[in-house]
């Protein structure tokens, strides 16, 4: 889990600009990377992201990679502005876990490999298919080709489905 705020490896990218805070200390930011962490679930993320962001509304960018995430909780879902999400090198092991980013109307990068749900062989078209915004996955470009190849693989397995469900 999270564990204490303490617990987390806190230390902000010194670049070329200094990090702007508010009156509360708080980060000016719509970034946040809490990668190579040994977080296992997602369920204080709100808090987390309310102690150090002075907008924590405004994510627009989150790094959890290389920790112990095995699920993709739906207190992602409330990040609606969140535009790049990094998942890579974590435990992810349900697929159609990722159906539930597609609340996230504005995400276009994403990374989940490393997971193993990167082993199903359905893996790509299925994560195009359920973000059809996506403009990158894994550090590659999403191609229209890939968009139209995900659409039918979406198709025709809801029919199979669909199917299914009627016998």
């Amino acid at each position: 889990t999270f564990g204490s705020m303490l617990d987390i490896n806190i230390e902000p990218n010194s670049g070329l600009r200094p990090i702007k805070r508010n009156s509360e200390m708080k980060y000016l930011s719509c970034s946040l990377r809490l990668n190579n962490n040994n977080i296992t679930d997602l369920h204080d993320l709100p808090k987390i992201v309310s102690y150090f962001l002075a907008e924590p509304l405004r994510l627009a960018w989150l790094d959890l990679s290389f920790n112990k995430i095995t699920h993709i909780d739906e207190v992602l879902c409330q990040l609606q502005e969140l535009r790049v999400l990094y998942l890579h090198g974590n435990n992810i092991l349900i697929l159609s876990e990722v159906d539930r980013l597609g609340t996230l109307p504005y995400l276009h990068s994403i990374t989940l490999h490393g997971n193993a749900i990167e082993a199903n062989k359905t893996y790509r078209n299925r994560v195009i298919s359920v973000l059809p915004q996506l403009k990158s996955m894994d550090f590659s470009a999403v191609t229209r080709d890939e968009r139209v190849m995900a659409k039918i693989w979406h198709h025709s397995n809801n029919r199979r489905r669909s199917k299914e469900t009627l016998q």
